[in-house]
C-alpha cells in the first residue's frame, strides 16, 4: 500500500467511526505543487483515546499533545535484503496550543471541534491547507492557496507570535522558500530579523537536522544568501558568516571572497546528498578567515597557511557544537582536513596515494575536490587523474592483506615497541610500492631493519 492510500484508508475508517478526518499539511501543499509528498499527516476532532481505539496498535509518543502514530500493520518480509518499512502516518487531533514557554512545546494542549481552530497554531499559510480524501476538496482558512499561486512563505497570524511558540520556525521558513523558490512575505521576514537571536534556545539537534536538510535539498546556495539576509547565519554559524569579504588570491579564485566560494560550492549540491559531504562542503575553508595573510613584497599573493589544520578543529567543534554522531563527526573533519592533498597527487609515490584512495568514504572526498575546482580555477586534472586511478587499480591492490604482521615479528623475538610499528609501515610502504610481493620478501624486508641488539 502507497502512503498516500494508507493515509486515505486511516481518514475513511475515521469517517466510518463518525469523525471528520482530513489529510493536512505539507503533504496537500505538495499535492497541490505535483510534488511527491515525503510523508502524510491527518488531523481529526477524534480524541487520541478515540484514535487508538480504532487503530489499537499506534505509537502514542505524543499522545499527550494530542498525537498519535498509527503505524501500517501489513506484514513485512524481513528476510529480504530491502525489507519495507511499516508505512507510519501521524494523526493530530484538532487542538489550540496555549503558550510556549520554552519555545518549541505547547504549555498545554486544548482539544478543539473545528479544522478552523486548529489551523490557527500551524506555521505557515502553505502548511495549513486541509483535504477531504474522499471528495479532493480543500480547505483553505488562512489563504494558503492563493500564497502557494504567489510564490509566498507567510506566517499564520501575528509572525512574532508564530516564531516565539516554536524558534526553528525561523529556519524553517527559510528553508521552505528555498527550496520551493518563494520569497518570504515581509511582515513574516522583519519578524525573523528581529527574533533571529533567539534562534540558539533551539536545541542543537533540531538546528542540525533542519540545517542538514538546508544543504541536501537542492537549495543550499539560496537557503545560506537567506539564512545571512534574514540575520540567522551569524547566529547559527557564525564561523561561515566571517566567510564574507574574506578575499582570495585571484591566480587560484577569481570567482571571488571565500564566502562566494562556498556559495558557489553548495549550489552545486544536489538534492539527496549525503549529509556528511554536504557539511564538508560547507566547512572545507572553514579556516580560511582564521589564517589570513596579506601579500607581502612585489612578488607576494594571499596565503592561508595551515587553513585545512585549523579548519579541522573548527569543523569538529561545530559538529560538537550541533551533536553530531561520532562517525559524521570524523568523516566530516576528514573532508576538512584532506580537501588540500589533491594538489600534490600527481607527485605523490604509489604507496602514498594509495593509501590516500582507501581512506573512508573515499568518493565523498572526490566529490568534495571536484565541486572545489568546478567553484574555482575549473581545472579538473587531478581530480581526472585520481578517478581514472580509482576506477582502473584493484582495491587487492590499494588495500592488499598485510605480507607481514604482528604476529609474525613476535615470532621472531622483536618486542612491542616503536620500533615494532616502523617495521611494519616500511614493510607495508615497500609493497604499496611494489618493490616486494611476497611474504618472503616481506620477512627478509623485516628482519633487516630491526637494530642490532633488539
Amino acid at each position: 500500500m502507497s502512503p498516500r492510500a494508507f493515509a486515505e484508508q486511516i481518514c475513511r475508517k475515521l469517517r466510518e467511526a463518525g469523525y471528520q478526518a482530513f489529510l493536512v499539511g505539507g503533504c496537500v501543499r505538495d499535492i497541490l505543487l505535483g510534488r511527491e509528498p515525503a510523508d502524510y499527516d491527518v488531523c481529526t476532532d477524534a480524541t487520541p483515546d478515540q484514535v487508538l481505539r480504532i487503530f489499537p496498535g499506534s505509537l502514542t509518543v505524543g499522545a499527550k499533545f494530542g498525537v498519535v502514530i498509527v503505524v501500517e500493520d501489513s506484514p513485512v518480509d524481513n528476510s529480504a535484503s530491502d525489507a519495507a518499512v511499516p508505512i507510519q502516518v501521524e494523526v493530530a487531533t484538532f487542538r489550540s496550543d496555549i503558550g510556549y514557554s520554552d519555545g518549541r512545546h505547547p504549555d498545554s494542549v486544548v482539544l478543539a471541534k473545528s479544522p478552523q481552530e486548529d489551523v490557527k497554531r500551524r506555521d505557515f499559510t502553505i502548511n495549513a491547507l486541509l483535504m477531504n480524501p474522499e471528495t479532493n476538496e480543500i480547505l483553505d482558512f488562512v489563504g494558503g492557496r492563493e500564497d502557494l499561486r504567489a510564490g509566498i512563505i507567510r506566517a499564520i497570524g501575528d509572525p512574532e507570535e508564530r516564531f516565539r511558540e516554536d524558534k526553528l520556525r525561523m529556519v524553517r521558513a527559510v528553508r521552505f522558500a528555498a527550496r520551493l523558490h518563494y520569497e518570504i512575505e515581509p511582515n513574516t521576514f522583519r519578524a525573523i530579523q528581529k527574533l533571529a537571536p533567539e534562534i540558539t534556545q533551539v536545541s542543537p539537534e533540531r538546528l542540525r537536522d533542519e540545517l542538514t536538510k538546508l544543504l541536501t535539498e537542492g537549495s543550499a546556495r539560496r537557503a545560506f544568501e537567506l539564512l545571512d539576509e534574514t540575520k540567522l547565519l551569524p547566529e547559527l554559524l557564525p564561523e561561515i558568516a566571517r566567510m564574507k569579504g574574506v578575499e582570495q588570491p585571484p591566480q587560484f579564485h577569481p570567482e571571488g571572497d571565500v564566502w562566494i566560494h562556498t556559495l558557489l560550492m553548495v549550489e552545486k549540491l544536489p538534492a539527496g546528498c549525503s549529509p556528511t559531504l554536504a557539511w564538508g562542503v560547507l566547512l572545507h575553508d572553514v579556516g580560511k578567515p582564521a589564517t589570513f595573510t596579506p601579500p607581502s613584497g612585489p612578488d607576494g599573493r594571499i596565503r592561508f597557511d595551515r587553513h585545512a589544520e585549523v579548519g579541522t578543529r573548527m569543523a569538529e567543534e561545530i559538529c560538537r557544537r550541533l551533536r553530531f554522531s561520532n562517525d559524521d563527526t570524523e568523516q566530516i573533519a576528514s573532508l576538512v582536513a584532506s580537501h588540500m592533498k589533491f594538489k600534490d597527487v600527481l607527485q605523490m609515490k604509489p604507496a602514498t596515494l594509495k593509501r590516500f584512495a582507501r581512506m573512508n568514504r573515499f568518493g565523498e572526498h572526490l566529490d568534495l575536490h571536484r565541486l572545489d575546482c568546478l567553484s574555482s580555477h575549473r581545472i579538473l586534472d587531478n581530480y581526472d587523474f585520481v578517478r581514472r586511478f580509482t576506477e582502473e587499480t584493484p582495491a587487492e591492490e590499494i588495500h592488499p592483506p598485510r605480507l607481514v604482521t604482528g604476529d609474525d615479528l613476535l615470532a621472531i623475538g622483536l618486542k612491542p615497541g616503536p620500533v615494532f610499528k616502523e617495521i611494519l609501515n616500511a614493510v607495508e610502504e615497500a609493497q604499496l610500492n611494489g618493490a616486494i610481493h611476497t611474504r618472503e620478501e616481506a620477512m627478509i624486508l623485516a628482519k633487516s631493519l630491526i637494530p642490532t641488539g633488539s
